[in-house]
């Protein structure tokens, strides 16, 4: 599986798969095929591939622990920020097309509205990430400090199903279940960072035992 990963190809064909959902919506507006309200309908699809990339993103750690698919973090970065292309186009709608820049109206809703309070919020944590996203900024902050910084995805995961949830009200199945995918990867990382954890207390125990094991051999 590596093989084909690490093709020149891979990369070229995982881009042009990441903008079949945008390919898809122009070819609906260009066929008049957006249902009886297209700017809900754009709104909705749109947010639906934000949280899909962003979990997406979050799956890259632990699908690359599976045997000879370690070459998957190739991709985790180009997915990320695909998750905030879709993102700057989810809200590039609600700005555009449904307020029609109405700021004063916006900063209402933000205000009133908790589904869009909380969504803005997780789309504003992206903001961030798609910036220092580049082996500059990694070399400018620090590995450790970028990876810190980087971890506001989790943020913006949990922040993205509590909007959708909100937002739908009445049939809640798909929240549920991005809500499900969001809390087992979460769920891993905890679990690898508690058993990376232990091993790293085990280590340092160890250390302090060899000394007073060689004096008394």
């Amino acid at each position: 599986m590596n093989r084909i990963l690490t093709s020149k190809w891979a990369k070229l064909a995982v881009f042009l798969a990441c903008l079949a959902p945008l390919a898809n919506l122009l070819w609906r507006a260009a066929h008049g095929d957006l249902t009886a309200n297209p700017i809900e309908f754009i709104t909705h699809r749109t947010g639906d591939w934000t949280l899909r990339f962003v979990v997406l993103t979050l799956a890259i750690t632990p699908l690359r622990k599976i045997p000879h698919a370690g070459q998957l973090i190739r991709f985790r970065r180009m997915l990320g920020l695909f998750a905030f292309f879709y993102g700057c186009l989810h809200f590039g709608t609600w700005i555009g097309l449904d307020k029609f820049f109405d700021w004063a109206e916006m900063w209402k809703d933000v205000q009133k509205r908790r589904f869009i309070t909380v969504g803005f919020t997780g789309f504003v944590l992206l903001i961030p990430l798609a910036i220092t996203s580049t082996a500059g900024w990694i070399r400018r902050l620090g590995g450790r400090r970028w990876q810190w910084l980087h971890r506001a995805i989790y943020l913006t995961a949990i922040a993205g199903v509590i909007h959708y949830y909100w937002l739908v009200k009445s049939d809640v199945r798909k929240p549920r279940q991005y809500a499900c995918l969001v809390g087992v990867l979460l769920a891993w990382r905890l679990g690898a960072w508690l058993v990376a954890r232990r091993q790293h207390r085990s280590g340092r125990s160890a250390g302090r035992q060899e000394p007073a094991t060689a004096d008394t051999a």
